[in-house]
């Protein structure tokens, strides 16, 4: 392989990495805190791709949408986690796994309702267009910006709790409900806030995977899945194990649809369960009672 090969795969690989991280920091989040599977990130995350496309087309504003459509995205995560997912926090995991599954079916039909079963595509700004020089070759700006937001969004969650007082009140609810509704913390906005913010990033992850691919239907399914693999594989309820773990997902989807390209789908099986053999609960999971 040459250098302007390899450095052009791994760029792909970095690019799909930084998406899915988006997608797959805001589900672990989600589960590390209210410990919710939730299957709906992946509905929020295809609401957020087809807002781009609606808000471009109102707007003509890629930048609009990218602002707009993942806080429109958490304003729904406070309606599901509110009035749906709350009433099923303590009780066996079979419930929330229907509910959350319920809401992929009630995302689904309405997609379908408002936008068709056609495939939409969304431009990025003009700005973002064409290609510029990295490492030597040239590859889009778009998938530059997308790189770059990725690893902003990760210094971002870091800061938020790490530094904040809200991140010490998350990070309080999360180690023990009672202990933290003692010390005075609203576990319940907590909760709220913990499943916006998750929301928040799906749909952000939707506007940044826009341009790069066709919306339709069946997205949030394919998503959910990859975005699954990737927690499982960092360890349920780690941001930075859901880091590497699109790192590593991401990489290998690219360097391997570049040798075995037939078998591109079982690469992420193949690494997920690698994974699980050598540390059952993920590269940076605990495990959990």
């Amino acid at each position: 392989m040459d250098y302007d090969t390899f450095v052009l795969f791994f760029l792909n690989g970095l690019t799909n990495a930084m998406t899915l991280f988006i997608i797959a920091s805001g589900l672990s989040l989600i589960f590390g805190v209210l410990r919710i599977l939730n299957l709906a990130h992946g509905s929020l995350f295809m609401l957020g791709a087809y807002f781009a496309f609606q808000f471009t087309h109102w707007f003509g504003s890629f930048w609009f949408a990218l602002i707009f459509a993942p806080l429109v995205c958490a304003a729904i995560g406070i309606i599901i986690e509110r009035f749906l997912v709350r009433p099923v926090y303590g009780i066996h995991i079979t419930f929330q796994l229907l509910l959350t599954f319920g809401i992929i079916l009630l995302v689904t039909d309405l997609v379908r309702l408002f936008w068709g079963v056609s495939y939409l595509t969304v431009s990025e700004s003009e700005v973002l267009q064409g290609a510029t020089s990295m490492l030597g070759v040239a590859y889009p700006k778009y998938n530059l910006f997308v790189i770059v937001m990725g690893i902003f969004i990760g210094f971002l969650i870091w800061f938020l709790l790490s530094k904040t007082r809200v991140g010490k009140m998350v990070r309080a609810a999360s180690s023990d409900r009672e202990v933290a509704g003692g010390l005075g913390i609203n576990v319940p906005r907590v909760y709220t806030l913990v499943f916006a913010f998750g929301a928040w990033l799906a749909g952000l992850g939707g506007v940044l995977a826009a341009p790069l691919r066709s919306l339709m239907l069946e997205l949030d399914v394919h998503t959910i899945v990859e975005a699954f693999v990737v927690v499982v594989i960092g360890g349920l309820g780690s941001i930075p194990g859901a880091f590497i773990g699109s790192f590593l997902l991401g990489q290998l989807n690219a360097f391997g649809t570049l040798y075995f390209s037939r078998y591109e789908m079982a690469f992420m099986y193949v690494l997920m369960a690698v994974v699980l053999i050598i540390r059952p609960h993920g590269l940076f999971g605990e495990r959990i009672a």
